[in-house]
C-alpha cells in the first residue's frame, strides 16, 4: 500500500452510524496522530456546524480540531460568495448551513432570491419544498448541499437531502448545483487548506457514489470501508473501482 502525505476522511458510515461509533474508527485516527499524518474530516452532512461535529466527534472518543472539518455547508457558502458576492439565498436547512451562510454574507430571504441552497433539513415541510419549487421556477439558481439519497443511522437506512433535492428537480425540471462529494468542491477546498497535492492524499469513505466517486473525480487514490451505505456486493457493480476496498479500517496499514 502506497504511503500517502493526507488523508481526507468521511464521517457518517465511516466514523460513526448516526448515534453509534464505529469501533474501529478511533484507533485508525490515533494512529494517523501517531505517525503525525495530517487529515481532514469531509462529510456531506449540512446540518451540523464544525464545532457541533467536534463535540460529536469527543462523544466518540475521536479528537479534532474544528479546522480539521470541512463541511458540505462551508463548501456551499464559499461557493455562493465567489460566484455572486451580494448572494441572497432562500434555504431549507438546519444551524450548520444557515450559519456558514451568514458567516460569509450571504443574504437569508424568503422572496426573490438569487439561489435556492437545499441541505438536510428534519424539519422539512410541504410549504418549503412548495416555496422552493417556485422559487427556482421563477429563475432563482437550485444549489444540493450534497445528493446523498440514503444516510447510515444506528437503526437502519434514512432520507438523505438528495431525496428531497430529486423532488424539486422533478417539479422543477431544474438540474441542481451540487457543492458536496462526489462533486470536487469540497475536496478541493480541503486539500488546498491541507497543502497536498491530489496524487499524495487518499479519500476513505463508504459510499460509493458519494465519497468514493468524490476522490475519483479528484484524481486522488480511493478507500473504501464495508461499513455504511454500500456493501461489497454493491461495489462489484461499478466499472470503476476504487483504488483499495476493506472489511473495516482495522485492516489498513499505514
Amino acid at each position: 500500500m502506497k504511503k500517502y502525505e493526507a488523508y481526507l476522511i468521511d464521517l457518517d458510515g465511516t466514523m460513526y452510524r448516526g448515534k453509534s461509533p464505529i469501533p474501529e474508527a478511533k484507533s485508525f485516527i490515533e494512529e494517523l496522530k501517531a505517525q503525525g499524518i495530517p487529515f481532514m474530516f469531509v462529510t456531506n452532512n449540512s446540518s451540523r456546524t464544525p464545532e457541533d461535529t467536534q463535540i460529536k466527534l469527543k462523544q466518540f472518543g475521536i479528537e479534532s480540531e474544528v479546522h480539521q472539518i470541512m463541511t458540505a455547508s462551508l463548501a456551499t457558502a464559499s461557493y455562493l460568495i465567489e460566484e455572486k458576492p451580494d448572494a441572497t439565498a432562500y434555504v431549507i436547512g438546519e444551524k450548520g448551513l444557515t450559519t456558514a451562510l451568514e458567516d460569509k454574507g450571504v443574504q437569508l430571504v424568503e422572496d426573490h432570491p438569487d439561489y435556492v441552497v437545499v441541505g438536510i433539513d428534519r424539519h422539512n415541510t410541504y410549504k418549503k419544498i412548495r416555496q422552493a419549487c417556485l422559487h427556482v421556477q421563477n429563475g432563482a439558481k437550485l444549489i444540493a448541499t450534497n445528493p446523498d439519497i440514503k444516510v447510515p443511522t444506528e437503526k437502519g437506512m434514512v432520507p438523505g437531502n438528495g431525496a428531497f433535492v430529486n423532488l424539486i428537480e422533478n417539479v422543477t425540471g431544474m438540474t441542481p448545483e451540487i457543492i458536496g462529494k462526489p462533486t470536487g468542491h469540497m475536496l478541493q477546498i480541503a486539500l488546498e487548506q491541507l497543502g497536498v497535492e491530489p496524487e499524495d492524499a487518499i479519500m476513505v469513505g463508504d459510499n460509493y457514489l458519494t465519497d468514493i466517486q468524490a476522490g475519483i473525480r479528484a484524481e486522488m487514490d480511493t478507500l473504501h470501508v464495508h461499513t455504511g451505505v454500500t456493501s461489497k456486493d454493491e461495489l462489484m457493480q461499478y466499472a470503476v473501482q476504487p483504488t483499495y476496498s476493506i472489511e473495516t479500517l482495522a485492516d489498513w496499514v499505514f
